[in-house]
């Protein structure tokens, strides 16, 4: 008797488990599972179908564990003993068939969502793409709008519905560029430049951090990302081209070393170059260059 309610128990507490966890995940706003972008969700999407087929193995699996444990338990002398079921074809064809049906639908998933979710493949829209290039420092990020020629620390701003190509270096420890609302990350190393593009759906401002551990200041290593209306883009542009602080070589240089939990600000571009000179100081510092190592 104790046994079965001891059963029982467990069955409650299991149970008031996975209630537990299904009111958490549907109030709470996990970025992943919250995308604000095509990309997000897509890849969204593969999670949840990757997690739904492993389960088709999982929860049997468990099921099939707290029964034999049951049901074969030292006290049980009901229970039959079957030496040789391990013989059976049914059984045999069950664990082998199923995995093989699982791992062949989650390879060409795998294989289709690696090219149509290439982060360097360029999404397609009827609106030009905004180039944002992306230089991860420590323990800061700096965003520089080329065409725009202005600068950012610890801030972007891109308008809405509109693909934005990130190129992506760093300019010290490798790094991870991360906006989990809008898509997955990409490493950022020194001396390479890497490519991410994303599409925000609407507007809001979105979390961004860096994925990769870089040091003692990589807790405050985060910065905001918001999507806006075109013409709230265009006007925020303006502005920070006619108040930020002019970003030279001496700025940069300043810029550069490292320091923690940064405050936003913001700078007009003096050099459309800096972004490929930040690169090219790793394979041969070009003329005014050399005095950027640190």
């Amino acid at each position: 008797m104790r046994r079965k309610y001891e059963l029982i128990i467990s069955a409650v507490l299991a149970l008031v488990v996975i209630l537990a966890a299904l009111l958490y995940f549907s109030n709470a706003n996990i970025d992943v599972l919250n995308p604000q972008g095509f990309i997000a969700d897509k890849q969204r999407d593969l999670i949840v179908i990757s997690v739904l087929l492993m389960l088709i193995v999982i929860i049997p699996v468990y099921i099939m564990l707290f029964t034999f444990g049951w049901k074969y338990r030292a006290t049980n002398k009901k229970a039959k003993y079957t030496p040789n079921a391990d013989s059976s074809v049914l059984a045999e064809t069950i664990w082998w068939v199923v995995p093989i049906i699982i791992i062949s639908i989650l390879s060409v998933m795998i294989w289709t969502s690696s090219h149509d979710l290439d982060p360097s493949r360029p999404l397609s829209s009827d609106k030009k793409p905004i180039n944002i290039q992306v230089v991860a420092l420590q323990w800061k990020w700096l965003f520089i709008y080329p065409d725009q020629k202005i600068a950012t620390v610890n801030y972007v701003r891109f308008p809405e519905k509109t693909p934005i190509k990130f190129d992506i270096t760093s300019d010290a420890p490798m790094n991870s560029f991360w906006i989990p609302s809008l898509g997955g990350q990409i490493y950022a190393m020194s001396g390479m430049s890497t490519q991410l593009n994303l599409i925000a759906s609407q507007t809001g401002s979105y979390r961004g951090s860096s994925a990769n551990i870089s040091g003692k200041g990589f807790s405050g290593m985060k910065f905001t990302a918001r999507s806006t209306a075109q013409s709230d883009f265009d006007s925020w542009t303006k502005r920070v081209k006619s108040t930020g602080k002019p970003l030279s070589d001496g700025t940069y240089r300043a810029l550069a070393q490292p320091s923690k939990n940064d405050p936003v600000s913001y700078y007009r571009l003096a050099d459309n170059n800096l972004y490929d000179k930040v690169i090219l100081k790793y394979v041969a510092p070009p003329s005014g260059m050399e005095g950027m190592d640190h």
